[in-house]
């Protein structure tokens, strides 16, 4: 026979050897336990009753503790040291000179007299102003270059007219140095076109005596309404 059928044959009889033997253990086998089943009982827990819960939020708490205030130390000025007076030193008078006796007369003959000290010298007096401001002279006629002044259009509508006296200062130079109003013409914007003509002239120094002097003088300004 062929050794490779009977190798085959052998090996089908071991597998169904294994096979009878463990359905013959499987038989003989013990039943199996019985499984225990263990039941849990679960109960709820009934949440409180929302009387008790508002009950219970109306209690008043407690306030907290107020805070104590801190007290801050009071802080003592400190003294101040005064100042040590001067304790008055006592004055030392110095002892008088004793008197120094005058010597015994050796020689009838009388000295010779000092000479008498001379006259102190004369103290100079203030120095005199070198130049004074003298008064102005009034005088009848000055060199002027007289300005005609405007006859207000506001004055000649109404029918404003009449004469303004005008006073002014000529310095040395010839320049003018004041100008007032003298006399009213009665209208106040005829006074002040008088006064501005005034300004606007020029004139010459008053010589008199061969020097330049201060000069015033008086000048009308006549306004009319056929002008």
């Amino acid at each position: 026979m062929n050794p490779r059928v009977i190798v085959v044959a052998v090996g089908v009889l071991a597998a169904h050897a294994v096979m009878l033997t463990a359905a013959w253990l499987h038989r003989n086998a013990p039943p199996p336990k019985s499984v225990e089943v263990q039941t849990i009982t679960a109960q709820l827990i009934t949440p409180a009753p929302i009387a008790q819960q508002v009950a219970a939020e109306s209690i008043p708490q407690p306030a907290p503790p107020k805070p104590v205030p801190r007290v801050k130390p009071k802080v003592e000025p400190k003294p101040v040291p005064k100042a040590a007076k001067p304790t008055p030193q006592p004055v030392t008078q110095s002892p008088a000179p004793s008197p120094t006796p005058a010597p015994a007369a050796a020689d009838p003959t009388p000295a010779p007299a000092a000479p008498a000290p001379a006259a102190p010298a004369a103290a100079p007096g203030p120095a005199r102003e070198t130049m004074q401001v003298s008064a102005p002279k009034n005088v009848p006629t000055l060199q002027c270059n007289f300005v005609k002044p405007d006859y207000p259009s506001m004055s000649r509508r109404r029918g404003e007219s009449g004469t303004a006296y005008v006073h002014f200062v000529v310095g040395v130079t010839g320049k003018i140095e004041s100008v007032t109003l003298a006399k009213s013409s009665g209208y106040q914007r005829l006074d002040d076109a008088a006064v501005e003509a005034m300004n606007a002239t020029t004139c010459r120094p008053y010589i008199e005596n061969g020097q330049a002097i201060r000069a015033a003088r008086t000048q009308p300004y006549s306004f009319g309404l056929t002008d």
